[in-house]
């Protein structure tokens, strides 16, 4: 591969990685917990990894290997079904 085609791929590489940072969302607080304590509770502590794992990258520059912006992933994915759990126990009622 010439020098070129490597720098040109190298850059493309760290253009999505930071595309996709810039549009990452931090988990939501969007249960009530007066109707779902208990998912709210979950909600809480989703958000509170969350922030830890921010916190991690940061201590670490970032080197983790990308397994904390992978979790942070999973983070939001699992925010995302508590809510729909909320949503669908509140249309069962």
């Amino acid at each position: 591969m010439t020098r070129n085609k490597l720098l040109l791929t190298v850059l493309s590489g760290t253009a999505l990685i930071c595309s996709g940072a810039l549009f990452a969302q931090r988990p939501a607080t969007n249960i009530d917990p007066n109707k779902h304590d208990n998912l709210a509770a979950a909600q809480h502590f989703i958000q509170q990894a969350y922030d830890k794992a921010v916190e991690a990258q940061k201590a670490n520059k970032d080197e983790l290997g990308g397994h904390a912006e992978k979790a942070k992933d999973h983070l939001v994915a699992a925010d995302q079904e508590l809510k729909l759990a909320a949503e669908y126990a509140d249309h069962r009622k």
